[in-house]
């Protein structure tokens, strides 16, 4: 079985729905605060005008709807948790230096397996007194430490501070979708494996037991199973004159002898029922001899 393009034949396409991100916003008491109220203005504006939907705090359940002690690391947790099979990724923001243990605590009472990105805003270099002093540029080195120390994975931003409203976190945080949207789409996926890995290919080589681990499931089928229930389809079965038509109406024929136009129908047929009796989301085929 040739795995190299184990997704090419995609069988059930998943349903699509709004991505769903989880905001963090962190805080530290001695720094301002409104830069905390600021952000989250920017981001509700930002996701809102891509049309993602956000899970975060309310102003009312902590200070500004940051995440700055370990009650309010509990509360986001407990409201991660609620919305566990709807959030694909978090987004860690810190608008001012935040607070390293707040930060982790929530990722990690919340027992969310997805994917993270942590921004940090940049200071404005005009504007370091008390009242616009971010400090965020180590506040990030913090937290991404503890997030190593307690073994919870993230993604960092091209750039080590980057504000909200840049195009540079633009392009970050579209990246950033795009790998949450291959997270999400491989989570339980069931994959069909027909007929054995060639003898010749060792690079095609896989472990099922690996892939288990991170949801993925493999069930297989001899190939000679396959061709021996597509010997027993009748040619004049509805089904088949139905495939036919399929495969006329999206490709010319024309030059294509009629058996071989049944034999790929019938065969069609039958990984159809396949991928329906197991649930499947794709199938690889073995490709050689």
């Amino acid at each position: 079985m040739i795995l190299e393009n184990a997704m090419k034949s995609v069988t059930k396409p998943r349903k699509n729905r709004p991505m769903t991100l989880g905001v963090i916003i962190g805080n530290r008491d001695f720094f301002p605060d409104q830069l905390v109220a600021e952000a989250r203005r920017e981001i509700i504006h930002l996701l809102g005008s891509l049309g993602i939907r956000m899970v975060m705090l309310a102003v009312e359940e902590s200070k500004l709807g940051g995440v700055e002690t370990f009650a309010d690391a509990r509360k986001c947790a407990q409201l991660f948790a609620l919305h566990r099979d709807e959030i694909d990724g978090i987004l860690v923001s810190l608008p001012n230096f935040g607070d390293e243990r707040g930060v982790a605590e929530a990722i990690k009472l919340s027992q969310l397996n997805v994917p993270v990105l942590i921004q940090a805003y940049p200071d404005d270099l005009n504007l370091l007194g008390v009242t616009r002093r971010r400090d965020a540029f180590c506040g990030k080195v913090s937290v991404c430490n503890n997030l190593v120390q307690a073994g919870i994975k993230f993604t960092l931003t091209s750039q080590h501070v980057v504000a909200l409203n840049s195009p540079g976190f633009s392009a970050d945080l579209s990246q950033f979708l795009a790998v949450c949207r291959v997270v999400r789409g491989l989570r339980n996926v069931r994959i069909g494996a027909i007929g054995a890995r060639p003898g010749a290919f060792n690079t095609v080589r896989y472990s099922e037991k690996i892939l288990e681990r991170h949801g993925i499931n493999v069930t297989t089928i001899d190939l000679s199973e396959i061709l021996g229930k597509v010997e027993k389809i009748q040619i004049a079965d509805p089904r088949v004159v139905a495939k036919i038509a399929d495969i006329k109406a999206y490709s010319s024929t024309k030059n294509v002898p009629e058996d071989k136009l049944i034999k790929m129908a019938r065969l069609d047929v039958v990984l159809g029922d396949f991928v329906e009796a197991n649930a499947l989301d794709a199938t690889a085929i073995q490709c050689w001899t």
